[in-house]
């Protein structure tokens, strides 16, 4: 003689428990995959930015360019 019977209606509460805790442990996963790839996009883009705000000049400054001349006060 049992103590304790679960009911029908107590197993379908188990195992609609045990579903949605599933769920939500894939949905975590997905959701923590998503973020690091991302992340990782983001990452690449930045590197990519700075990498294009390092180019050199068309051309260098002339070592001839010519100089004003400083009027002496006094």
């Amino acid at each position: 003689m049992p103590i304790i019977k679960i009911t029908g209606q107590g197993l379908s509460a188990i195992a609609l428990s045990v579903a949605l805790l599933w769920g939500c442990i894939v949905a975590e996963r997905v959701t923590a995959r998503r973020a690091f790839s991302e992340r990782a996009k983001v990452l690449r883009d930045l590197s990519r930015m700075q990498r294009r705000q390092r180019t050199q000049p068309a051309s260098a400054p002339s070592p001839f360019a010519p100089r004003r001349a400083r009027v002496a006060e006094g």
